[in-house]
């Protein structure tokens, strides 16, 4: 297995492993390169959906796709339990996975929950030949170029997280809408926290849309956000991923934002996703 960075410290190429074939020394050495660089591009990579699987549970347990809303006709078409579709391509008239062609924003999977995950697996099936990029922040750099009269004031405050809208800015199914960000529903975290395996301090601040900072008023709130926002994805911090079919990215949520580019809606883009739980949470029951 080769580790070659991308950047000094933050995202990593590794190459000559097969991902299907690893042992469990090679995965020892791959979560630790995880943990140092955030971000883990692992290319030529052909899996099924229960190698993909089975290779991201190494992490921790695996989040079930959410079924209470689909029809049984259409739960009988999955095939694997634990990777969630996300594509523009529909079939028979029905969309074949989530988020379309559209902009995703600036954000970090799944922090309006109490204990969000640590860990997103994502490999590219097909993707345009422009468009749809991914792009990735290193927050813990992010919290380095913050003045440190900001970052004082930071560490004693909180944001409320979003769990009504998704990243694409679509209202969620069971959520009402709602024009005042403190009454968007989430869970709250502190804006600064400590990595929990490497100790290293981080943003930690989701989606900028509908959050909302506890103890101020709106006005500051939004005031505030807009500052800290504006040190969180600096050109100097972000790194852009060009997929090429059978790209596997693995990324850690708790150090890095990330956000999609749009394209043609005429393209096809197919991305096979296992969300890793914190092992602090039980998977949930479909």
């Amino acid at each position: 297995m080769k580790i070659t960075p991308i950047n000094q410290h933050f995202v990593a190429d590794i190459s000559d492993i097969s991902l299907n074939a690893i042992t469990d020394s090679e995965f020892a050495q791959l979560y630790s390169t995880w943990l140092t660089f955030g971000v883990l591009r692992v290319r030529q990579q052909t899996m099924t959906e229960d190698l993909l699987q089975t290779f991201s549970a190494r992490f921790g347990p695996l989040e079930e796709i959410p079924m209470g809303r689909m029809p049984t006709a259409d739960r009988a078409k999955i095939k694997n339990r634990y990777v969630t579709q996300l594509s523009n391509i529909i079939k028979d008239g029905k969309p074949i996975g989530g988020l379309g062609n559209a902009e995703a924003s600036w954000h970090s999977d799944m922090t309006y929950v109490e204990v969000p995950p640590p860990a997103s697996i994502l490999l590219c099936i097909e993707t345009p030949a422009t468009g749809g990029d991914t792009y990735f922040s290193d927050q813990h750099a992010a919290l380095n170029a913050i003045p440190s009269t900001l970052k004082a004031r930071l560490r004693k405050l909180t944001i409320k997280h979003n769990a009504a809208h998704t990243s694409i800015g679509k209202l969620r199914p069971g959520y009402e809408p709602f024009d005042d960000p403190r009454e968007a529903p989430g869970a709250i975290h502190p804006i600064i926290q400590a990595h929990p395996e490497t100790g290293a301090e981080c943003l930690y601040l989701g989606r900028r849309e509908w959050a909302y900072i506890p103890g101020l008023s709106l006005q500051e709130s939004e005031t505030l956000l807009d500052e800290i926002w504006s040190y969180a994805a600096r050109p100097d911090h972000v790194w852009q991923q060009q997929w090429q079919p059978f790209d596997l990215i693995i990324w850690d949520n708790r150090r890095v934002l990330h956000r999609r580019d749009d394209f043609d809606e005429t393209a096809r883009r197919l991305m096979k996703r296992c969300q890793v739980l914190s092992r602090e949470a039980p998977p949930k029951n479909a």
